[in-house]
């Protein structure tokens, strides 16, 4: 009886250390696999994701971002403002909860 529980215990920590392990080395050698081994494709994909994101922060907002993309935010801003009482909507909400009075 006892060595039937140990088997089985074994046989469930057996399958689940093999999951892992094919987990965590999928994850190493995508990790691992910069640029260096990339087909072409991937290779345009990640380079123009950097090169979006140097643009994004040299500008200081999004990329390729024209005159008609910022009024019609402003005017996005301006209707939501209407719709739910003012306020600043690009400032994430400020909670203060009072304490409880136990008398």
């Amino acid at each position: 009886m006892i060595l039937q529980c140990l088997f089985e215990l074994s046989t469930i920590m057996r399958s689940s250390l093999s999951v892992e392990f094919q987990r965590n080395i999928g994850f190493t050698v995508g990790m691992f696999n910069k640029t260096k081994n990339l087909d072409l494709i991937q290779k345009l994909f990640i380079d123009k994701i950097r090169d979006n994101n140097t643009k994004s922060q040299k500008a200081g907002g999004p990329v390729d971002a024209g005159p008609e993309y910022k009024k019609n935010m402003e005017e996005e801003i301006a209707r939501l403002q209407r719709l739910y009482w003012g306020g600043n909507l690009t400032k994430f909400l400020d909670f203060k909860f009072e304490e409880p009075k136990f008398d």
